[in-house]
């Protein structure tokens, strides 16, 4: 789908897309429209109620002797509450209207918003609703493969848009990316293939580096060694660098992800029924891979260090077992009671060898982490713990801003106190409740003196309906906060 920015004109053939502001008046460039169809515009209005409520949309057909095929009316809602982030949703509600016509032109028309970036992200929220996969379609109809090649959208500000939108577009091309590789099978993304996919990275100026299993074990890595000991396929840790500040000796930001490429449960092996739904248990590191791309395309003057756990949990004969107690890169100990709480083990051995070797200014990782957090909150909100307020604000702003919502839960001794074993350091399960706190106190005692952030995103990394950004499927849902929150907070 080619994007291309215009002044605004009187959209003249084909199909139109046209930019409602609350109270339904039309702008002064849709009230040119021929005669014929600006009368249409106005009956069909009044008798459908249209007001311009945000996101709402009115299809059109056009009288016959009009040279436009039909106009599709979309809601702005109020031009002072009308964002960048408004805009995408906008943008998104409107792809599935137009993503059979061969072209559109939209017009976005009117004062009281910023015309730019209104411009730019409306196109970037058609882009992301427009995401589809099917390589592994050998047959489809022609009915369900969209036809949409080519939007102009025409604004107050062009060029200004234009230019926004190379931003927007890197951020788009890291969400697709995220997209594509927690929705590939698990036959196929695999940790070594994780990591072959990873090295396209390069390609954007990032530096790409993997650990083997050799390596882990000099490092003393037991902890995540342990999860992937029953799988025939190597595990690996995935380290991307990329260096955007002025200052390339300035201490990074640590974004940390797990990638547990399918996750059987181990010998606490998950019920049959629904554990297809595991390929996605790598999505913390499907969100770290989007985001490095992200920031590189757009040139982020930042630098991060993204590194990824990547395991497969399976139960051979040579798995983990329950009751086994295994030795952490920390050199704390771990007995691990459930097999299928397998994330925290990863991360365990990630996070202390981010701090060891990158020291770096803050930690923020995800990971699909916990089924408690789904019960807790849902498809709506990801899960957050943090040891520092000022850094789990920030966190939380950003999410906000982009419609990826946090909410945070409470740490403390009264949950520590339920990791403690009689044999090890810690185990690695609480008690049966407050599962997604018990996880992130356990993740607690692998961070030295640093601020740190814990995503948990069991619950919105996947919906089998459509989203208000995704067409349904893998939502990308981690990219668009961080690179917010980075660009509002760390770049110079």
């Amino acid at each position: 789908m080619h994007i291309t920015f215009a002044k605004i004109a009187v959209p003249k053939q084909g199909a139109a897309v046209i930019g409602v502001a609350e109270g339904g008046k039309l702008g002064p460039a849709a009230a040119k429209l021929d005669k014929q169809v600006h009368g249409t515009l106005s009956r069909a209005m009044k008798a459908a109620e249209f007001t311009g409520k945000r996101e709402k949309t009115l299809v059109i057909v056009s009288p016959a002797g009009s040279k436009l095929d039909r106009v599709i009316l979309v809601g702005l809602g109020s031009v002072k509450t009308l964002d960048a982030t408004a805009a995408e949703r906008i943008g998104a509600s409107i792809y599935d209207a137009v993503s059979k016509d061969t072209g559109v032109t939209v017009l976005l028309e009117g004062g009281g918003f910023e015309a730019g970036a209104v411009a730019a992200h409306f196109a970037g929220g058609m882009v992301l609703k427009s995401y589809r996969f099917t390589k592994y379609l050998t047959k489809e109809s022609k009915d369900s493969k969209p036809k949409l090649k080519s939007v102009e959208v025409q604004s107050d500000a062009p060029a200004d848009a234009k230019k926004r939108y190379v931003a927007v577009e890197a951020v788009c091309d890291g969400v697709f990316f995220t997209r594509d590789v927690i929705t590939e099978p698990p036959n196929i993304i695999y940790p070594e293939s994780f990591v072959a996919r990873a090295k396209e990275l390069a390609k954007d100026g990032i530096k790409v580096e993997a650990l083997g299993e050799a390596a882990m074990k000099k490092l003393g890595m037991g902890a995540l060694l342990g999860v992937g000991q029953g799988s025939r396929k190597e595990s690996q840790v995935l380290v991307l660098r990329w260096d955007g500040a002025k200052n390339k000796s300035d201490a990074p930001l640590a974004i940390v992800g797990k990638g547990v490429t399918f996750d059987t449960g181990g010998i606490s092996l998950k019920p049959p029924a629904g554990m297809w739904d595991m390929k996605w248990d790598m999505g913390g590191a499907g969100v770290v891979v989007g985001l490095m791309r992200a920031l590189a395309r757009r040139k982020a003057p930042v630098n991060v260090v993204g590194l990824c756990g990547l395991v497969e949990n399976m139960p051979d004969g040579n798995a983990q077992r329950p009751g086994d107690v295994v030795t952490s890169m920390s050199g704390q100990t771990i007995e691990v009671l459930n097999t299928d709480a397998e994330g925290r083990l990863v991360l365990a051995d990630v996070l202390w060898y981010a701090q060891q070797r990158f020291k770096p200014k803050a930690i923020v990782d995800l990971a699909t982490l916990t089924g408690a957090i789904i019960a807790a909150l849902s498809d709506h909100y990801a899960g957050i713990f943090s040891n520092n307020d000022e850094l789990s604000n920030k966190l939380i702003a950003a999410g906000q801003a982009v419609s990826e919502r946090l909410w945070r839960l409470p740490m403390g001794d009264e949950y520590d106190r339920d990791l403690k074993s009689p044999i090890a350091d810690m185990k690695n399960i609480g008690g049966p409740r407050a599962g997604s706190i018990t996880a992130a106190q356990f993740l607690q005692r692998f961070i030295k003196d640093v601020p740190w952030a814990h995503l948990d995103i069991a619950g919105v990394v996947w919906n089998e309906k459509p989203t208000a950004l995704a067409p349904g499927g893998g939502t990308g849902y981690g990219v668009r906060l961080l690179n917010r929150f980075i660009a509002d907070n760390y770049e110079k």
